[in-house]
C-alpha cells in the first residue's frame, strides 16, 4: 500500500481546517507541498501546518516528483487551467466545488483527464458524511416507500461584506465564482440529490438579482425531474430576513427532512411516528471523501464524487441561471 503525496494549489481559508489537515490525517496520505501565488502566504501556511515544501508557482508544484496527486482549492475561475496543467503532468486531480465556471469547462476538464489517463475527483464531500449516508440508507431501504417529490428551501440575509461594494467576496463575483452564493451552496444540495435520487434530467429555473448588492443572482427558483421520476422544486434566496435550510423528501409511506449545512437531526416521519438521527460533523469535514479518493488511487474502493457526477450538477445550475445569464449578455451587447 503506497502513501499518496499531495500538493495543494491555492491554500486559502477552505484548506485551513475543512480540507488541508485531512490530507495529513487520512490513511496512506501525506501533504508534501503547497502553492499560493503570494509566496509569503504559501510559506506561512507550510510552516503552520508542517508541510515540507511551498511554492509560488503552480507548475513547479505539479512537477514536484514527490507530488503524486493535486488538490485544487482556488476559486472556480482557475479550476480548469490548473486541472489541465495537472492532468498533462499525469497527476490525478481533486478539485474544489463548484467544479468550474460552467458545464462546458467541466466537460473539457473531463476530456483532458480521460485523455491523460488520470482520475478526476470533485470535493462534494457530503457524499461521504455519515448524516447524508443515513439519508441515503433510509431511501435505499424504502423507509418512506417510493420517493415522489423533494422540496428545497434555503434562505439567508445579506452578509456584512456584501453591504460594501468595495469588500465584495469573490463568491458573489460571477467571473470568478461562476455565479453567486447559489452556485456556492446549492451545488452541494443538488449534487447530493443526484447521489440520492439519481441524475436530474429535466430542469427549469428563474434567477434574479433583487437586492442589487452585487452582480450575481441573489434568488433562484427551480423545478426539476430526476431520472428516477422524482419531481423537485427549490428556492434559494440570499437577501432574506433570517437563515433557514431544509430539504424534505416525501414518499408513499413517509418523509425525510434534513438540513444540508446545519447539524440539526435527520428526521424520519412515517405512520408509526417520528425518529430523529443525530450526527456530528467531523473536525476536518472533507477527510472522509479524501480517504475515499486515496483508497481509489491505491486500487480499492471507489470515490463517489467524480468529474462526471459534478458536471451534471454544474449543468443543472447553468440551466437554472440561463435566463439571467442571457439577460446579462443582452445588456452588455
Amino acid at each position: 500500500m503506497r502513501t499518496i503525496g499531495w500538493g495543494i494549489i491555492g491554500c486559502g481559508d477552505v484548506t485551513e481546517v475543512k480540507s488541508g489537515p485531512g490530507f495529513q490525517k487520512a490513511q496512506h496520505s501525506r501533504l508534501v507541498a503547497v502553492m499560493r501565488r503570494t509566496g509569503e502566504l504559501a510559506r506561512d501556511y507550510a510552516q503552520r501546518h508542517n508541510v515540507p515544501r511551498w511554492y509560488d508557482d503552480a507548475e513547479a508544484l505539479v512537477h514536484d516528483p514527490e507530488v503524486d496527486a493535486v488538490y485544487i482549492a482556488t476559486p472556480p475561475a482557475f479550476h480548469k487551467d490548473y486541472t489541465l496543467l495537472s492532468a498533462q503532468a499525469g497527476k490525478p486531480v481533486y478539485v474544489e466545488k463548484p467544479m468550474a465556471l460552467n458545464v462546458e469547462e467541466c466537460q473539457l476538464m473531463i476530456d483532458v483527464c480521460q485523455a491523460a489517463g488520470v482520475p478526476l475527483f470533485v470535493a462534494f464531500y457530503r457524499r461521504a458524511l455519515s448524516r447524508f449516508l443515513k439519508v441515503k440508507q433510509l431511501i435505499d431501504a424504502q423507509a418512506i416507500g417510493e420517493p415522489r417529490f423533494v422540496t428545497i428551501t434555503l434562505y439567508q440575509p445579506v452578509t456584512h461584506e456584501e453591504l460594501n461594494p468595495h469588500t465584495l467576496p469573490w463568491r458573489v463575483i460571477p467571473k470568478v465564482a461562476g455565479g453567486g452564493r447559489f452556485v456556492d451552496l446549492a451545488s452541494h444540495m443538488l449534487d447530493f440529490l443526484d447521489y440520492l435520487l439519481g441524475p436530474i434530467r429535466s430542469v427549469h429555473g428563474f434567477a434574479s438579482n433583487q437586492a442589487h448588492r452585487y452582480p450575481a443572482e441573489d434568488i433562484v427558483t427551480g423545478t426539476f425531474v430526476c431520472e428516477s421520476g422524482v419531481h423537485g422544486v427549490g428556492t434559494w434566496c440570499f437577501s432574506g430576513f433570517e437563515r433557514w435550510d431544509l430539504t424534505e423528501i416525501v414518499g408513499t409511506e413517509g418523509k425525510i427532512a434534513y438540513s444540508t449545512f446545519d447539524a440539526r437531526p435527520v428526521i424520519l416521519t412515517t405512520a408509526t411516528g417520528t425518529t430523529e438521527f443525530s450526527y456530528h460533523y467531523p473536525t476536518h469535514i472533507q477527510q472522509p471523501l479524501i480517504q475515499a479518493v486515496v483508497d481509489e488511487l491505491n486500487g480499492f474502493g471507489t470515490c463517489p464524487s467524480t468529474g462526471e457526477s459534478a458536471a451534471r450538477t454544474s449543468w443543472v445550475m447553468d440551466e437554472m441561471l440561463k435566463g439571467m445569464l442571457r439577460d446579462q449578455r443582452s445588456k452588455r451587447s
